[in-house]
C-alpha cells in the first residue's frame, strides 16, 4: 500500500509542470529579444556610420589640427 500512495502522490504534484512552464516562457522571451536584436541591428549600424561620417565632416581631425 505505501509504494501506491507514493505513486498517487508523485502523480499530483504539479512542481514539475510550473517548472517547464517557466521554461518555455523564457524560452520565448529571449527568442523574441534574439528577433527583435537582428531586425534592429542592421538599421542601428547603418545610423551610426552616417553619424559618423556626419561628426567626422564637420570637426577637424586632431592630426589635421596640429599640421604646420
Amino acid at each position: 500500500m505505501k509504494l501506491i500512495n507514493i505513486a498517487k502522490k508523485f502523480r499530483a504534484d504539479e512542481d514539475g509542470a510550473v517548472t517547464v512552464d517557466w521554461v518555455v516562457l523564457t524560452a520565448a522571451i529571449v527568442g523574441l529579444g534574439i528577433a527583435v536584436l537582428t531586425s534592429v541591428s542592421g538599421g542601428t549600424t547603418s545610423l551610426a556610420d552616417k553619424i559618423s561620417d556626419e561628426l567626422g565632416s564637420r570637426f577637424p581631425t586632431s592630426s589635421a589640427r596640429w599640421k604646420s
